[in-house]
């Protein structure tokens, strides 16, 4: 199988024995580096992870003979699957793809590998950064860390992971201030995650401004909908007539979703007012 074509189609076209296409060639040490490159990122999708699969990443990532950049995207590719784990615990079998042993494995793993200073700094940056999107105990102190950290490279992450860890308002409110455009973008993300309402002056006029970079407005637009969705609604009416056609349907999504926050934040009201 040709991983190179296989990351130009999409994941619901993968033809049947993908994963364990995928399998051989992460097992296999011998196989070209840019294949295991590219093996390693499509490894993490839905449609194909797996027990067998993440234990291959995992292997990857313990690794002190396998490249930075390998060990770093075995990292992130078990990312998604632990979010989704984590968010929809293992109470009904099949919900998620891969079994609870393994979650806890891979959740222990990776607080050990980012414990261990031996481990490359980009390879940790990676683990904090996918590891987080199951949050557990340590990772606050592991977050502040890396935000206090000199290097630009570590705020960044440390900012990426302040949308899956909670407790970040104010940094994440300085953040918005980054000159450094990635740490911005994550920090305009991070502000809609957790509904920092003292972030809407700046999101909003990002939203409005009609210079804002195409990829931050993006971001912006559905950070808008969470954070004031009763609000949101009037500075969103025109982009969802964009004639681009992403801004046009991000526009409309995030009004859509605004509209669904706006009337549960309704029916909140009225309990209140019932006493409820």
């Amino acid at each position: 199988m040709d991983v190179k074509t296989l990351k130009e189609t999409p994941p619901w076209e993968w033809p049947e024995g993908t994963a364990q296409s995928l399998l051989e060639i992460l097992q296999n040490d011998q196989a070209g580096a840019s294949d295991r490159l590219i093996a390693a990122e499509l490894a993490g999708d839905f449609t194909v992870i797996n027990d067998e699969l993440a234990d291959a990443l995992l292997s990857i990532l313990r690794s002190g003979d396998a490249s930075g950049e390998l060990r770093g995207e075995a990292a992130l590719s078990l990312g998604p699957v632990l979010e989704h784990a984590d968010t929809e615990g293992f109470e009904y079998p099949g919900d998620v793809s891969i079994t609870e042993r393994t979650f806890n494995g891979i959740q222990e793993s990776l607080r050990k590998l980012y414990a261990d200073a031996a481990v490359p700094e980009e390879v940790r940056r990676r683990i904090l950064e996918s590891s987080v999107r199951a949050p557990q105990d340590w990772h606050p102190a592991a977050v502040r860390a890396a935000y206090a950290s000199d290097d630009e490279a570590w705020r960044l992450t440390a900012v990426f992971c302040m949308r899956f860890v909670r407790g970040f308002d104010r940094q994440i409110l300085e953040a918005l201030r980054s000159k450094n455009p990635d740490i911005h973008y994550e920090a305009v993300c991070a502000a809609g995650n957790w509904e920092v309402d003292a972030a809407w002056p700046h999101i909003a006029a990002l939203v409005t401004s009609g210079e804002t970079d195409k990829h931050l407005l993006l971001a912006a637009i559905e950070a808008v909908a969470y954070i004031r969705p009763q609000e949101a609604a009037e500075i969103l009416a025109d982009l969802a007539d964009s004639d681009d056609e992403d801004i046009a349907e991000a526009g409309y999504e995030a009004m859509t979703m605004a509209e669904g926050l706006s009337d549960e934040d309704d029916e909140d009201d009225e309990d209140e007012d019932l006493g409820h």
